[in-house]
């Protein structure tokens, strides 16, 4: 079967409230990514804008085409979130990237929702990401 790979950096990480969407696929590994974007609080979670001069933590996963569906309803995609490929050691992987739409954010300076906010609160947060 063919997977696709996606980058996740919020709450779809090992731990996060929403990994849950992600417990029958395969963990590829966890990856920095290069400093070229921003990190921004959403409250219960994160969103990832591109412009910035942050490196992005996260996991990067080999996921089924039904597995992708669901992370596309989680993350509203294409109206909350788009997507863009990334290169990642593991091949060209999905990256989610937040549509701001004029509000501001603050940021996450680190880059990494679960140093930012603490396991605790990741576990408890309800959204996406």
């Amino acid at each position: 079967m063919l997977r696709e790979r996606v980058l996740v950096y919020g709450t779809l990480r090992r731990g996060g409230s929403n990994h849950l969407l992600l417990e029958d696929a395969r963990q590829l590994g966890t990856l920095v990514t290069e400093p070229l974007y921003r990190m921004l609080d959403l409250g219960p979670y994160p969103g990832v804008v591109p412009g910035g001069e942050t490196p992005i933590h996260g996991e990067v996963y080999a996921v089924t085409p039904v597995e992708f569906r669901r992370l596309d309803a989680l993350e509203d995609y294409p109206r909350s979130y788009t997507r863009e490929r990334i290169a990642t050691p593991w091949g060209p992987s999905w990256m989610y990237l937040y549509r701001p739409r004029g509000q501001r954010w603050p940021e996450v300076p680190s880059g990494d929702w679960f140093h930012h906010v603490g396991l605790q609160r990741v576990r408890r947060g309800r959204g996406a990401r």
